[in-house]
């Protein structure tokens, strides 16, 4: 009897080696330009990667540029881009949900209007020769340059302090630049129960507490575009996602 043929699958693409995160969220005036710019300043690295636009809630033609971007840069190979859509306003969530669909040994969690690849390169480098796990790019550290308005240089700072006093925080910075091995801290982002704001407070505490080789490095910040939502009007919510943040630490573990 004849041996039967089974039908061949067309082979899947290798993943790649890095994935970059980058929540957006009424970026319809930089998106377009900055991943341009972004894939031209990574093309000398000669990185295999991949880009998740994880966008949360905008009201603009933010998701219809992401699609766009989506179909521009679709192929598997290097530099694919991906966007996906919370349908709310909610950086945390759309972040972690990034992560978790990354599929990079190594993940960049990056801002739209920072697309630093000079921390990217810096990062990757530590991460690879086993210094750290975890790479912070950090605002407040020693030898960094924040250009932001004075305002939300102190609101950081202010921001910091309250990590530290009610949870026993040990860095400089939680938000912004973050490169880790996804295979070491996949469990902590998981782990993580409070979302929005502060979200990357929780995975960084959380990696800190759990142990995870730690590093810090500073960066150069200058803001590109005012922020998306006004900083006064975020105070109410970020101070109750931080007792919600206290009571996950400190009660749930």
């Amino acid at each position: 009897m004849a041996a039967v043929e089974r039908p061949r699958t067309a082979p899947r693409a290798a993943d790649p080696h890095i994935s970059i995160v980058i929540p957006i969220y009424n970026e319809q005036a930089i998106l377009h330009a900055a991943i341009v710019d972004l894939r031209e300043r990574l093309k000398p690295l000669g990185w295999s990667y991949e880009v998740i636009l994880a966008e949360n809630g905008s009201k603009d033609r933010t998701i219809e540029i992401g699609h766009e971007l989506a179909a521009k840069y679709g192929d598997p190979g290097d530099g694919q881009v991906k966007i996906i859509s919370m349908g709310e306003p909610n950086y945390g969530k759309a972040l972690k949900q990034g992560i978790l669909l990354a599929r990079g040994d190594i993940v960049l969690c990056d801002e739209i209007d920072l697309c630093d690849t000079d921390f990217h390169k810096r990062a990757v480098e530590i991460l690879e020769t086993g210094a750290a796990d975890l790479v912070i790019g950090s605002k407040l550290a020693s030898g960094a340059a924040d250009e932001r308005p004075l305002i939300r240089h102190a609101a950081s700072i202010a921001y910091s302090t309250l990590l530290k006093v009610m949870l026993g925080f040990r860095g400089t910075d939680t938000h912004g630049l973050k490169a880790f091995r996804r295979n070491a801290l996949i469990d902590t982002v998981r782990a993580c129960l409070v979302d929005k704001d502060v979200f990357a407070s929780e995975f960084v505490i959380r990696a800190d507490r759990g142990g995870v080789p730690i590093q810090e490095i500073p960066v150069h910040v200058i803001e590109k575009r005012p922020p998306s939502i006004n900083l006064f009007k975020r105070v109410p919510n970020v101070m109750k996602s931080l007792g919600k943040l206290t009571w996950a630490i400190r009660v749930r573990g």
